[in-house]
């Protein structure tokens, strides 16, 4: 889970996932705080405890920074992302784990619009456009079917994760993982999940500056060898 400057949601997140219980699956929480200014760090400085693993990075690399050292430090055979503010649902994950652990695929993306009574209306118009542009744009240069190139859960057989190299250390981390894994033929599930979308007052991070970046890193994957 990685971590900047979340400290209103930080305790709920993680009192969420530590309320999860998947029959025969242990649960492995990796905190990572991307050099937080708010009080995030102190917190789980203080609750260290309630974590398995936890990371306290020197300085700020950014999301794709932070979850590479999540990742690195995690131990369990599937990996999950998780943001930690309180706009997705860890109850999610028994259902997306099921498909690896059923080996029919060995990544599974998260979709927030698969299913309409579970799409988030009060999402940003600008946001609910560009992801719909986005997800054009991933499915036509890469022959997929996604309904969401931009959910934050997606879940990984680690092994699979662990050995991807991804560049980027922003936000565009994720959308180059995505397009990695795509053109080395993984096998990639979409699940439905629920969404709960915060406004930019409440810390929303991501920007139309981060979709033009997300397209540029689709267009450049695509083409390079």
């Amino acid at each position: 889970m990685p971590v900047y400057n979340e400290a209103a949601t930080l305790a709920e997140i993680v009192r969420k996932v530590e309320s999860v219980v998947i029959d025969g699956v242990d649960k492995e929480i990796v905190l990572v705080d991307d050099k937080s200014t708010d009080g995030s760090r102190e917190w789980i400085e203080r609750h260290a405890k309630k974590a398995d693993v936890v990371v306290l990075l020197p300085k700020n690399r950014g999301k794709g920074g932070a979850l590479k050292e999540g990742i690195a430090n995690a131990s369990g055979d599937v990996i999950v992302f998780q943001d930690a503010d309180l706009e997705y649902d860890p109850i999610d994950f028994s259902t997306m784990i099921k498909p690896i652990l059923q080996d029919k695929c060995q990544v599974v993306f998260g979709s927030r619009f698969a299913k309409k009574e579970r799409h988030a209306a009060d999402m940003y118009t600008i946001h609910r456009l560009g992801n719909s542009v986005l997800t054009f744009l991933f499915n036509l240069l890469y022959c997929t079917r996604l309904t969401d190139a931009e959910p934050c859960y997606k879940m990984f057989r680690a092994d699979i994760l662990k050995g991807m190299e991804v560049k980027a250390d922003g936000f565009e981390y994720d959308i180059e993982l995505m397009c990695k894994l795509r053109k080395k033929g993984y096998r990639i599930c979409q699940m439905p999940i629920s969404y709960n979308p915060r406004k930019f007052d409440e810390g929303k991070k991501i920007t139309w500056v981060d979709g033009l970046k997300a397209a540029k890193v689709m267009l450049v994957q695509r083409f390079r060898p």
